[in-house]
């Protein structure tokens, strides 16, 4: 994924997901709100074939960067445990 950063300060980033589109921002987004420690997050498609920008703000000290990857993470995991499980029923 190619990412440029727009903005970044410690509690706060504007960033461009290059290739991106609602599927992926809808669910990204959805998971940054699970932490307490969000106070905005949404993203912006402006044209139909622009790439989307996601704006990311925190409170209490907590890098707006590292929520976005710990949020990734946790899509991640969230997908290998549906693909584990989807094999183990096959294999079955």
């Amino acid at each position: 994924m190619d990412v440029k950063i727009l903005e970044r300060e410690e509690d706060k980033v504007r960033m461009v997901l290059k290739g991106e589109g609602h599927t992926f921002m809808n669910a990204l987004v959805e998971e940054i709100l699970t932490d307490l420690s969000v106070d905005v997050a949404r993203y912006e498609i402006k044209y139909q074939f622009s790439d989307p920008e996601l704006l990311v703000t925190t409170h209490g000290g907590k890098d707006s960067v590292t929520v976005i990857l710990e949020a990734c993470a946790r899509l991640t995991a969230q997908c290998d445990e549906i693909l584990a499980q989807t094999r183990a029923q096959t294999a079955a």
